[in-house]
């Protein structure tokens, strides 16, 4: 049976807190996994330092928090993206070009491949440089919104840790 009372020492709970942090650096770095990251943290804290009822909790609760934001992430921004005219197909072009930048040019190719992509493919399907570029920082900005949500929850979701390491 497993009790409340710690058993993980104060180093493996900060090396549990840096791969939560690594895991916050992968939001925007596509090599790394990111929010699943900072879960997986969470879930061997738990399932490492004994489990019982209050360390679940704590991992329920940013479960939800985790959850909630992944849906908020693709729902969202997909809806302002869409507002602005941009199809699917766009934002799935923008998606292989930031891939596809990110190997041809190291970390900002994320960033230059994702916009060139979209730039390129609106203006294909409008014609028009300024409806592009219009389009383009729409579609930019609804993967912004993407990011802060990711950003923010995985920050909720790692204060929510931090208050049970030390109420726990």
């Amino acid at each position: 049976m497993s009790t409340d009372a710690s058993t993980l020492s104060a180093s493996a709970e900060v090396l549990i807190g840096l791969v939560m942090v690594i895991g916050l650096f992968g939001v925007l770095v596509p090599v790394l996994p990111g929010l699943a990251l900072v879960w997986l943290a969470g879930l061997a804290w738990a399932w490492l330092d004994g489990g019982g009822a209050a360390r679940w909790t704590v991992v329920g609760l940013m479960s939800a928090v985790l959850l909630a934001a992944t849906i908020a992430k693709y729902v969202l921004p997909a809806r302002s993206a869409h507002t602005s005219g941009a199809p699917r197909s766009t934002i799935l072009l923008g998606t292989v070009g930031a891939v596809v930048g990110f190997f041809v040019i190291p970390v900002i190719g994320v960033v230059v491949g994702g916009i060139g992509a979209v730039y390129l493919a609106e203006l294909s399907r409008l014609g028009d440089r300024d409806g592009a570029w219009r389009s383009t920082r729409a579609v930019v900005r609804a993967v912004g919104i993407g990011l802060l949500i990711e950003l923010t929850a995985g920050v909720l979701a790692i204060l929510v840790w931090l208050v049970g390491v030390l109420l726990i």
